[in-house]
């Protein structure tokens, strides 16, 4: 009887020692607060890199991967003579080598000590690509007043971890449909309503503009070049498909292109030093590593990829197909779990590219054919179409449009 008594099922266990993590998790980072505040009242809340005045807008940064956001809105502000301060959390951010007069570049640390620096920030607006404000270590400072996000992607904004964007003021968005999904979980989860503005997308407006002053490479129409650019982890082509996906693609006779995510040469090295080692470097087949991804996307007459944002860059920036994998995936961890609405990423990538399965790999050629020169290509041109006019807006003129927001804004606040 006793033993049945302390019996606890393997669900309501888990759903215990889960509660029991989580509470932990508030307590220790709670204190950790605690000692930061006291050595901040001790040491009078200065560092040597900042004095204790309010600053008026400011860019935060987590990484220095983000500057093809932020690096538009900064050269937006350094044109109107308008000062911003721009925080990063990587020491050799492009910021911090830009010779602004306007734009304020300073490293606060990595990691916990960028946080930290971030958690008792004293400024009127923070502008911020990083999620999960409030949620988890990084917290709504006192002393800022307004909290702005820019999106670094032109898809659903409803694909962050759960309650992503729930404590934020503002988001700046490029599509009607992400107004849409942010106004339903406001619904549903009875919370004030954030202001959302249509501003567009900077780094792909940045990305066209150097592409119309680009000349693409010359190459031959019966050789096309292909680009395979998969993500990592289990649901990454490389993973899941392997060498005899590679395989099947040299027998197009095509050049191919292989460009793995930087994850995958830490995460997965066995399995890349294994595909590198079988296929080396050829006249027909070549591995890319460079840091920046244009010059690559630039040559390549399609794309094949999986549930990654550079299928967007590539079909609407550089008006090519693509062919995906199937984007399924577990979303019970994030905000569109919430929303019986289908993700609008499911419905435009049938119209922008065609699906590769494990059933249509060995005819690769013949679904790369119909998508550049068959049946397909004036179908996938219209849906490139469509999906522009849905996700971007105001095209070419993005950073223009943040920039507005934030002046208009901090007048506003001042007023």
């Amino acid at each position: 009887m006793i033993d049945k008594l302390l019996y606890i099922d393997p669900g309501t266990g888990s759903m215990l020692f889960s509660i029991i993590i989580g509470i932990t998790g508030v307590l220790v980072f709670a204190l950790r607060a605690f000692w930061i505040k006291l050595k901040f009242l001790f040491t009078g809340g200065r560092n040597k890199n900042t004095d204790n005045s309010t600053l008026p807008i400011v860019i935060f940064s987590e990484g220095k991967r983000y500057w093809n956001v932020f690096g538009p809105v900064c050269d937006e502000f350094e044109k109107r003579g308008k000062e911003i301060h721009y925080l990063t959390a990587s020491p050799d951010d492009p910021a911090l080598t830009k010779e602004y007069k306007h734009v304020h570049a300073e490293f606060i640390g990595e990691g916990n000590k960028a946080i930290s620096r971030m958690n008792l920030l004293k400024a009127d607006i923070v502008l911020s690509t990083t999620p999960s404000l409030d949620v988890f270590q990084w917290k709504r400072s006192k002393s800022v007043e307004y909290y702005v996000h820019l999106p670094h992607m032109a898809n659903d904004i409803t694909t962050y971890k759960m309650f992503g964007l729930d404590f934020y003021d503002a988001v700046l968005l490029s599509g009607q449909y992400q107004i849409d999904e942010i106004r339903r979980l406001e619904k549903m989860r009875e919370i004030p309503a954030k202001d959302l503005k249509l501003a567009g997308i900077p780094y792909m407006d940045k990305m066209l503009e150097r592409l119309e002053n680009t000349e693409r490479k010359e190459t031959d129409k019966k050789d096309p070049v292909v680009l395979l650019a998969p993500s990592w982890g289990n649901n990454g082509i490389l993973t899941a498909y392997g060498a005899p996906f590679i395989e099947n693609l040299l027998k197009t006779g095509y050049r191919i292109i292989i460009r793995p995510h930087p994850q995958s040469f830490t995460s997965e090295k066995e399995l890349m030093d294994n595909l590198m080692a079988k296929f080396p470097d050829s006249d027909k087949i070549r591995w890319n590593r460079d840091p920046d991804n244009f010059d690559v996307l630039n040559e390549a007459d399609i794309l094949i990829s999986d549930f990654s944002g550079v299928v967007f860059d590539f079909s609407l920036v550089f008006n090519k197909p693509i062919i995906y994998t199937d984007p399924s995936s577990d979303w019970t961890q994030y905000d569109c779990s919430w929303d019986e609405q289908e993700l609008w990423t499911y419905t435009i990538l049938p119209k922008i590219g065609r699906l590769l399965t494990k059933d249509n790999f060995e005819n690769i050629g013949k679904l790369i054919d119909d998508c550049l020169n068959g049946a397909d290509a004036k179908e996938l041109a219209d849906g490139r179409d469509l999906a522009r006019e849905q996700t971007w807006c105001n095209i070419g003129h993005g950073a223009e449009k943040v920039a507005d927001y934030l002046i208009a804004k901090h007048e506003e606040l001042q007023s």
